[in-house]
């Protein structure tokens, strides 16, 4: 129920009030539209009295849109956001609960906080996470509201939350999450000015070739010793099958059917090796 509370105040100036008293342009008397909407069989006429319950309570729920305006998402969207929440609070009523607008209300809010929770983060952040960034944020805002008061630490808003300190570390980390940073950002600015995309490290190829190189070890042991000379001197060496040949006196065309045949035999090995390992494991763990 809203109360119209000028009248406990004569130094506050009456509220502009409708014809039927409520103290809200945007809170229309449609008690009997929503009794004749429940009453009404799925069809043309029912559409009719809910598109225009609709229309009578959409001043509201621009005005509920209007409550969060810059926080980075435009009135138009917020609105249209909130005509959505409004469309659900007037399907799902019950008029016999009592007065519409109590059931509206947080039903439309909620919806536009479902936006930003859902729609507005730069990256997907798991619900329990941002959960924690509002409880910092407002255990921020209520331990600092009086002047001169130092920055609370992270014991004294968990202290404040009944949080762990790592659940308020994990909160306080996603207050800066909300947004992202383009890679382009310039860091510096000047002659030796750099983006943030410079401070990034890239992969590494060599990683690949240590871990390709460990797992050829083995095999490679198992060659013979002219086999492992020739694969040496090729691919450590860098010479030529020709120049192979011709150290080891035999033709170019036996050099590279011993290069196919020795690395064949170790590919085969490492992953006989690979597939032994894996049905290992899969008795270790039952699976």
């Amino acid at each position: 129920m809203l109360i119209d509370m000028s009248t406990s105040r004569p130094d506050v100036p009456a509220r502009p009030t409708t014809q039927t008293g409520r103290p809200y342009d945007d809170a229309p008397d449609t008690a009997a539209l929503f009794t004749r909407l429940t009453e009404l069989e799925e069809g043309p006429e029912r559409d009719a009295v809910r598109d225009e319950l609709v229309a009578e309570w959409l001043p509201m729920a621009h005005r509920i849109a209007g409550r969060f305006r810059d926080r980075g998402e435009s009135l138009e969207d917020l609105r249209q956001v909130a005509a959505l929440g409004l469309v659900k609070a007037v399907d799902r009523f019950d008029p016999s609960r009592g007065a519409f607008e109590s059931y509206a209300v947080p039903t439309i809010t909620g919806e536009v906080k479902r936006h930003f929770r859902d729609r507005m983060w730069a990256l997907r952040v798991p619900r329990r996470v941002q959960e924690l960034r509002n409880k910092v944020r407002v255990a921020r805002r209520e331990l600092a509201q009086h002047p001169g008061t130092p920055e609370p630490a992270v014991a004294d808003i968990a202290a404040h939350t009944g949080l762990t300190e790592d659940e308020v570390s994990a909160g306080m980390e996603a207050l800066e999450s909300f947004s992202t940073l383009s890679l382009d950002a310039e860091l510096s600015s000047g002659d030796d000015g750099y983006s943030l995309a410079d401070t990034l490290g890239a992969p590494d190829t060599a990683y690949d070739v240590v871990v390709d190189r460990e797992a050829a070890k083995e095999g490679l042991r198992h060659l013979p010793e002219r086999e492992r000379a020739i694969l040496y001197m090729r691919f450590f060496e860098d010479m030529t099958q020709s120049r192979i040949a011709d150290r080891l006196g035999i033709s170019q065309m036996h050099v590279s059917r011993l290069i196919s045949r020795s690395c064949a035999r170790v590919r085969d090995e490492v992953l006989e090796q690979h597939g032994s390992r894996r049905a290992a494991d899969g008795r270790t763990t039952g699976f």
